[in-house]
């Protein structure tokens, strides 16, 4: 006989795990604004250290911002003292060769008449017919934005370069640089810190609510899913706080702050470098365009490889034995090659991306170095200007293609946070009771249940049934009867649709659900264990279980000596898969975890169909000892393993069709006999 777990429950569509979870590119969110305000009131904790942290990311991208234009003044330093130097040089020869000037020299000149300063200068050499009014004013167009400086400067000793105020520059800009890092840093660990912490609340969160969803959930969603929202989507959520948040606010305040600059130096030159923004931006979007469904396409492709790859790992000894190797090669080759060519097309057009950036960022370079060119050789700027203004060109450019890409992340990123809210959202189990078992005997009563997984599909019907305690009840079929369902809705797994279940005479609808699952044990066919020792497995059936009654309740197992052959005995780790134990093994530690809860009533899944005899033997021994004083709800396959039952039930299409001992039953000549017979058949 064949499990029939399976068979009665709706379908759980296709098992996909992380790779058919994980965010697709350019994925959407159905409500991104009620999603983000979501989010926003989910982090609302640390909203001060977010607001801390962005002014931070703000304070370090203005200071930064200042720095081209102080080595623009330090420029404008060196230049001037260049530039005073030669004027005053050109001058001073003037004087020396000018026979209407009857001093040696500039300073003798400032001495004798009283002079101060080159604007006082030219008056007098104009007066004394030294040079005319037309060279007066070239000389004083030519010196353009440094004419304040040059002027005013003093006569009385050659000029030379400010040392001292270009050191204070310098020394004003390293300062700038290592505060503004400073600042960054600060930002960057109070934003992971938030990002962390956001994370871990979320994971909390998750693994808490995956404890209060009904069963029901998990049948219509794959465990892929519930694991992507721990892993994928918890990591979009935090990347984006730890990264993008602070380089988009660092990016905004990068665009306001160098346009402000931009403007401050040169309005003509500033509206070239925004004239050219739209272009990159429609050029980039025509990108975007073509590119996106390559994207999808490489997504698609990847998981096929990813499930291709996953089913063959898992099928490697039947490939083996029918001889499918080269099958699965070509098969993997055809989606290979896809995904290759799919991720060619997608990677090279998203390439593009920032050549065409910098293509038209170069443009506006260019035009920005000619016009600047052509002001500063009229006066109207300086050198300085221009080296400034070119350096603001180059950092105005980079946070506009940043903004672009931190867009597209927010979208992937809501649509991350959209899928964990849905889950933390979904509608818990709900409670019909508080009550809690007392001292429990283990009668049960199933008055006429009815129940479906899908309430218009109903495959229990009018099941009705008295169990006294200590019995031994035996529940048989043909796949699909409903025998795993009766015992999961014993244990309220799922609600009813009609009817009731009584323990000890009292609804079980009236217990609070993990009070009432404390009175049962369970021994699946399927067995679970875990990475750890054979203690702590065993220990799992009572956490608080001395290491003594641990080692008893292996005892009463049969499993006591196999332990101690193993390598460590019962410190011998059990790794991940739980596969350096057999089968066998695994189901007698299963056996030691119930009897180690010592449970009142006891639910039993056939577990000897896929061991030797002589373990089998073990498991039904053990099975004997754990059922002695409980009332025991045996899930068989094997018919010749209840014979000694109390009372065998015999389903069919979620209904008894007869119920007796065995002997009763086969001498009935029904249904019964009918399916032991056919299992010594030939």
């Amino acid at each position: 006989m064949s499990n029939d777990r399976n068979s009665v429950r709706p379908p759980r569509g296709p098992m996909g795990g992380g790779r058919h979870a994980a965010m697709r590119p350019g994925e959407k969110a159905k409500d991104f604004k009620g999603t983000l305000v979501k989010l926003l009131k989910y982090m609302r904790v640390s909203l001060p250290a977010i607001i801390l942290s962005l002014l931070f990311a703000a304070a370090s991208v203005v200071l930064t911002l200042n720095i081209p234009r102080l080595l623009g003044d330090s420029t404008d330093k060196l230049i001037e003292g260049f530039m005073q130097r030669q004027i005053y040089d050109e001058i001073d020869a003037v004087v020396r060769e000018n026979e209407n000037i009857p001093y040696d020299s500039i300073a003798a000149l400032a001495y004798g008449e009283g002079i101060t300063d080159f604007d006082q200068l030219f008056d007098v050499m104009e007066e004394k017919g030294a040079i005319s009014a037309a060279q007066k004013e070239e000389y004083e167009k030519s010196l353009g934005d440094y004419a304040e400086g040059v002027l005013s400067m003093s006569l009385s000793v050659r000029p030379s370069v400010d040392v001292d105020a270009i050191i204070k520059l310098l020394t004003v800009i390293t300062v700038l640089i290592f505060v503004s890092a400073a600042i960054s840093y600060a930002q960057s660990f109070i934003l992971a810190g938030v990002a962390q912490r956001t994370s871990y609340r979320l994971r909390r969160d998750i693994d808490v609510k995956i404890n209060k969803l009904p069963l029901k959930y998990y049948d219509g969603t794959t465990n892929g899913n519930v694991l992507s929202y721990l892993t994928n989507d918890v990591d979009s959520v935090s990347t984006t706080l730890n990264q993008s948040l602070s380089q988009l606010i660092s990016s905004i305040t990068t665009i306001v702050g160098v346009l402000v600059m931009m403007i401050s130096i040169s309005w003509i030159m500033a509206g070239v470098a925004v004239l050219i923004v739209p272009v990159s931006l429609v050029l980039i979007a025509t990108v975007v365009k073509f590119s996106q469904k390559y994207f999808r396409r490489q997504q698609a492709a990847l998981a096929a490889v990813n499930g291709h790859i996953e089913e063959m790992y898992a099928g490697n000894k039947v490939i083996q034995l029918y001889n499918r190797k080269d099958e699965s090669v070509a098969e993997f080759a055809v989606y290979n090659k896809e995904l290759a060519q799919t991720a060619q097309k997608s990677q090279f057009l998203s390439g593009l991306m920032q050549p065409i950036m910098n293509f038209v960022g170069n443009i506006g370079y260019v035009l920005a170095c000619v016009i600047g060119g052509v002001l500063t050789a009229s006066g109207k700027i300086t050198v300085g200007d221009i080296q400034a203004f070119i350096t603001y060109i180059r950092q105005f450019n980079q946070p506009i293609g940043q903004v672009a890409n931190i867009a597209n992340t927010l979208q992937s990123t809501v649509a991350a946070a959209e899928r964990v809210f849905a889950f933390l959202e979904a509608e818990d189990e709900k409670e019909t009771g508080d009550a809690v078992p007392g001292e429990v005997k283990g009668d049960v009563d199933f008055v006429n249940v009815h129940f479906g997984y899908d309430p218009d599909n109903i495959i229990i019907k009018n099941f009705s049934c008295s169990v006294k305690a200590g019995q031994k009840i035996a529940i048989v079929g043909p796949t699909g009867a409903g025998k795993t369902t009766v015992v999961k809705l014993l244990m309220r797994y799922y609600d009813l649709n009609g009817g009731k279940i009584l323990l000890d005479g009292r609804d079980i609808a009236d217990y609070k659900r993990s009070a009432l699952r404390e009175e049962f044990g369970m021994v699946l066919q399927d067995t679970w264990l875990y990475s750890g020792t054979v203690m702590d497995n065993i220990r799992y059936g009572r956490l608080d279980a001395t290491d003594e009654e641990v080692i008893a309740a292996a005892k009463l197992a049969s499993a006591d000596h196999f332990i101690r052959t193993l390598d460590g005995g019962y410190n011998f780790v059990i790794n991940e898969e739980a596969d350096n134990i057999s089968q066998g093994q695994k189901q007698l530690l299963t056996i030691a975890r119930a009897l180690l809860s010592d449970p009142k009533v006891l639910i039993l899944d056939e577990a000897t169909s896929s061991v030797d005899t002589r373990t089998e033997q073990l498991i039904q021994n053990a099975m004997v000892t754990l059922m002695e004083g409980r009332t025991s709800f045996i899930i068989a396959h094997r018919l010749s393993t209840i014979t000694g039952a109390d009372k065998i039930l015999v389903m069919r299409d979620g209904d008894i069709v007869e119920q007796g001992t065995h002997a009763e039953l086969m001498a009935a000549k029904g249904f019964y006999e009918q399916l032991y017979s056919s299992q010594f058949e030939k």
